[in-house]
């Protein structure tokens, strides 16, 4: 069994919804006990001219090897009506992964850790809710010292309204 730590994304349709519904299609793809961090709302990476972001963190546990992971992956976004499209554009939900038990990772189609990890708020806040003790396994520090290093202007919890 292996420990696995999911980015969530969403900022078109029900963001908050969207990121709730990943959990159940989650235990569908053979990815169990999910535990999500706060949810964040987030300035957009990249392109701008788009919505706000909902983001989080999911901690869970998968028998999947990291390639059968990142297709299951793939198949609920596109279940969940993302389509192909230009980098950074508006999506009604995104799922990356972050970290894989402590596999570093380099092939064309999947880098693990996520190779932006490091450098994003949007991910190191929710992830450092989770586990703040947790070390890269490629820059051997933790994820409370990587948050210790960005700009966090940009992430703001996230009240339902």
């Amino acid at each position: 069994m292996s420990i696995v730590y999911l980015g969530l994304g969403s900022n078109l349709g029900d963001r908050e919804a969207h990121l709730r519904e990943v959990l159940s299609r989650l235990q569908e793809a053979g990815v169990r006990g999910a535990a999500l961090s706060p949810l964040y709302e987030t300035d957009p990476v990249g392109y701008l001219n788009q919505p706000d972001f909902l983001n989080a963190v999911c901690r869970a546990e998968t028998d999947l090897f990291p390639h059968e992971l990142l297709r299951a992956l793939k198949a609920i976004e596109a279940a969940m009506g993302r389509v192909p499209s230009f980098r950074n554009a508006p999506r009604p939900i995104d799922i990356d992964i972050l970290l894989f038990d402590d596999l570093v990772l380099d092939t064309s189609d999947l880098v693990i850790p996520h190779p932006r990890l490091a450098e994003r708020a949007f991910v190191l806040v929710p992830l450092a809710d989770l586990a703040p003790g947790l070390c890269h396994p490629a820059l051997g520090c933790t994820v409370a010292e990587l948050l210790a290093g960005v700009d966090r202007l940009g992430v703001r919890p996230y009240a339902a309204t």
